[in-house]
């Protein structure tokens, strides 16, 4: 892959990005506020992604700022990785109506930005968040998430190497809220990061 300076970068992204914010592909450019762009470090070794803004999120046009936020933001901590350091998206950029899953239709509109995201990034690892984002990113290297041994639940906090691509599916900071009790397994996972990109 061929490498891009800060310049292409910062270029190629204010591009995506623009695109991304006034995407009308599918319906939720109707029910939401904003299209949510990737943010965070261009040279991240890091790059995160979650599922689709929260409410929150959509209203003030900022990644991980509600609740499921706070418990990423100690994620982190627990981890000793600065948010500052790493990259996060959304896998589909327009938040769900009533928090509701995404269809196909939706993830497949917006893939082609998230592809683009990782391109211009160009992170050590990619580390999505929860089953859809896991999926979607494997699809996209061809692995086979269907297979009972690529089932979330199997890779969730394993290291995949799949190409040249390193993918480390993780547990997705908003299961902490309706599952307090994953917290001290997830935190163990989290923390595996560090070694990963040192």
């Amino acid at each position: 892959m061929q490498q891009l300076n800060l310049f292409e970068k910062q270029e190629t992204l204010e591009a995506l990005n623009k695109e991304i914010r006034t995407c009308k592909k599918c319906d939720l450019s109707i029910t939401r506020k904003h299209a949510l762009t990737g943010e965070g470090n261009i040279h991240a070794k890091i790059l995160f992604v979650a599922l689709s803004p929260g409410k929150k999120e959509d209203l003030e046009d900022k990644m991980f700022i509600g609740p499921s936020g706070q418990v990423f933001n100690r994620l982190l901590q627990t981890a000793e990785i600065d948010r500052d350091s790493v990259f996060m998206t959304n896998l589909v950029k327009c938040t769900l109506p009533k928090n509701r899953k995404p269809k196909f239709s939706e993830i497949k509109m917006c893939s082609p930005f998230l592809e683009e995201e990782i391109a211009i990034i160009q992170p050590h690892v990619i580390v999505p968040l929860g089953y859809y984002a896991t999926r979607s990113v494997l699809l996209m290297y061809h692995a086979d998430p269907p297979s009972p041994e690529m089932s979330f639940k199997n890779i969730n906090g394993r290291l995949l190497q799949i190409g040249e691509a390193k993918i480390f599916p993780v547990t997705h900071p908003a299961a902490l809220l309706y599952n307090p009790s994953f917290g001290h397994d997830t935190e163990a996972k989290y923390k595996k990061l560090k070694s990963i990109i040192l």
